[in-house]
């Protein structure tokens, strides 16, 4: 098997459009492909997608954002609301980072807009991510995802080894 990279990363919002709204209005993302509702019986929703039978995708929406992986992003029927999403200090959470031309711009427009934003930019300075800028923010449905500035290799990389994927190339 032939491993090429990264195609997408799916997640379980509970609002699609205020997600898909959140994510044009903050990272200009445009919706590629919209399904509707995914008709399934019971069965197929357990061993075809791991959930329980009584739950139904509502909607997918598949963004594209810059030049990176695609974000496929699902609305459930059928599941409770009020389970929290898992702290990143939690096995399961996680994080999406989205590389920006300059993070201190970024959190400034980010802040001005009214998304809520984490103390920083913080600006590594030594080990081997030096050279990143960093910044974590909440989408309104409490996920975390980041920006990400990097001027120049990390500290990591020496001449000729292996390099970190980047949109940038």
């Amino acid at each position: 098997m032939k491993i090429y990279g990264v195609e997408h990363f799916g997640f379980t919002v509970p609002n699609l459009d205020e997600a898909v709204a959140f994510f044009e209005a903050v990272f200009g993302a445009v919706t590629m492909i919209e399904t509707g509702r995914i008709d399934g019986d019971d069965e197929f929703m357990k061993r075809r997608l791991g959930v329980p039978g009584h739950c139904r995708i509502e909607n997918i929406k598949v963004l594209r954002i810059g030049n990176g992986s695609n974000l496929e992003i699902f609305e459930y029927s059928g599941e409770e609301r009020e389970t929290a999403l898992k702290r990143n200090s939690q096995p399961g959470g996680f994080h999406i980072a989205f590389q920006v031309d300059d993070a201190q711009a970024a959190a400034e427009r980010l802040r001005a807009n009214g998304v809520d934003v984490l103390e920083g930019p913080t600006f590594v300075e030594s080990g081997p991510m030096a050279g990143l800028t960093w910044l974590y923010l909440r989408a309104p449905w409490g996920q975390f995802l980041e920006i990400v500035n990097m001027n120049g290799p990390l500290g990591y990389a020496k001449p000729g080894g292996p390099q970190l994927w980047s949109p940038l190339g």
